[in-house]
């Protein structure tokens, strides 16, 4: 590891590690709110901190009157951040265990929303997660906050598993953990470069048509420099500032999913 990496990591560990004790979040996740919806927070490869507590708190600031979740998806053994970003196998195995969950939630809450929201490394957990569910139990949205998944991931499967969107928040300025930190340790889908989550999704060339339609529902929301009143001034944790939470990404998990065009009745058909 680089000298560089390595104090970036380590400043990682500094500023994010620590368990947010003492921030509960009890009151999110009463039994009203678990019958009107439930987001599910996927925190990057530090795990449960300030900064998840946050995005917790900035959704319920900004309306989401769901039950809100943190959810420890990591391993605490030692070097367990280069763990979570690095070992696939096992991250296919958390991702099915969310989708577990998904599942259950619905069984007992049937037409309840759910939504997923990952930052980091989670948000490339939250899209393994989303393309694992069966077509017929779709959730309502999937926001990436600073997603370390690489830019070519193949989005078609999650994108048919949502009835609203997934919504990409990503910053050209963070090319830190998500261009040189991805570039040397690779992605959550081990891919080797800058991540989604600093450069966007590349459009695939050659799509069919109704793929071209699936494709709206990725919403690609770039940072600029308006954020920066906010308190985002467009480094990898800036996504998880309350303020910005509540203004700019809540409002995702609130819209209503698109309707589908009327069909158009023929012409020689007469309309009651």
């Amino acid at each position: 590891m680089t000298g560089s990496l390595a104090r970036l990591l380590s400043s990682l560990v500094c500023a994010c590690s620590a368990a947010a004790t003492g921030c509960s979040l009890a009151d999110l996740n009463t039994p009203e709110r678990m019958n009107r919806g439930l987001v599910l927070v996927l925190p990057g490869i530090e795990g449960p901190s300030p900064a998840n507590f946050n995005i917790a708190r900035g959704l319920d600031d900004g309306g989401v009157d769901a039950a809100i979740r943190v959810i420890d998806w990591g391993t605490d053994i030692p070097g367990g951040m280069l763990v979570n970003l690095t070992d696939y196998a096992r991250n296919q195995r958390v991702a099915e265990q969310i989708r577990d969950q998904i599942l259950e939630y619905g069984r007992r809450h049937p037409g309840r929303p759910v939504h997923l929201v990952g930052h980091s490394g989670g948000a490339g957990i939250a899209l393994l997660a989303v393309e694992r569910l069966p077509k017929d139990r779709p959730i309502a949205n999937v926001v990436l906050l600073a997603a370390a998944i690489s830019p070519r991931h193949d989005l078609r499967l999650a994108l048919q598993r949502v009835t609203g969107g997934i919504y990409n928040f990503y910053s050209r300025m963070d090319v830190g953990l998500l261009g040189a930190g991805t570039g040397a340790f690779g992605t959550i889908d081990r891919d080797y470069g800058p991540a989604a989550g600093s450069v966007g999704f590349e459009t695939p060339v050659g799509l069919y048509d109704d793929e071209r339609k699936l494709r709206r529902k990725l919403h690609e929301i770039p940072w600029t420099t308006d954020l920066v009143v906010h308190g985002h001034t467009g480094g990898h944790f800036g996504w998880t500032v309350r303020g910005v939470v509540a203004r700019h990404i809540a409002p995702m998990l609130l819209k209503a999913p698109e309707a589908p065009a009327p069909k158009r009745m023929p012409a020689n058909v007469p309309q009651r």
